[in-house]
């Protein structure tokens, strides 16, 4: 599987006063780590929305929560696509501390035009550098959803 692995510090502020990772500051989080996925992809959200007018808003979000994560600890996170539709992409994300799995998500994007608010399709080139990412086990790029 061709996963982009990126670590994050849970810091001060995403915590409750208690010190465990407040939920909302995860998913922050997670919107910060799409945005790195499509730099790593050859798309940086400057570029993409800017010059381009494009945007991949999430369509669906899916989020477990196992254990709790603490002030200090270091988040280990781990990104692939699991599929890659016409203007649609579903995103998995694996955030792990002290070896063990704190959360997972299954985010859906879709990617639409910045200035009608409509799905258009994928680019060729931001579609090949999201592929990068495509978990190897089976599972296709399906140009028809």
């Amino acid at each position: 599987m061709a996963e982009l692995e990126l670590r994050r510090s849970l810091r001060f502020g995403d915590c409750d006063p208690s010190g465990i990772a407040y939920f909302p500051s995860y998913l922050d989080m997670l919107a910060g780590v799409l945005e790195e996925v499509f730099a790593a992809a050859g798309a940086p959200f400057p570029h993409l929305m800017r010059e381009r007018g494009l945007g991949p808003p999430t369509a669906r979000l899916e989020v477990e929560f196992r254990k709790p994560g603490f002030h200090g600890d270091e988040l280990d996170w781990r990104v692939a696509v699991e599929r890659l539709g016409r203007s649609s992409a579903e995103i998995r994300y694996e955030v792990r501390s002290r070896g063990e799995i704190l959360w997972r998500a299954r985010q859906t994007i879709v990617l639409t035009n910045l200035s009608t608010h409509k799905s258009t399709p994928w680019p060729d080139d931001i579609r090949d550098g999201l592929a990068k990412f495509m978990e190897t086990h089976g599972d296709e790029i399906d140009p028809a959803a």
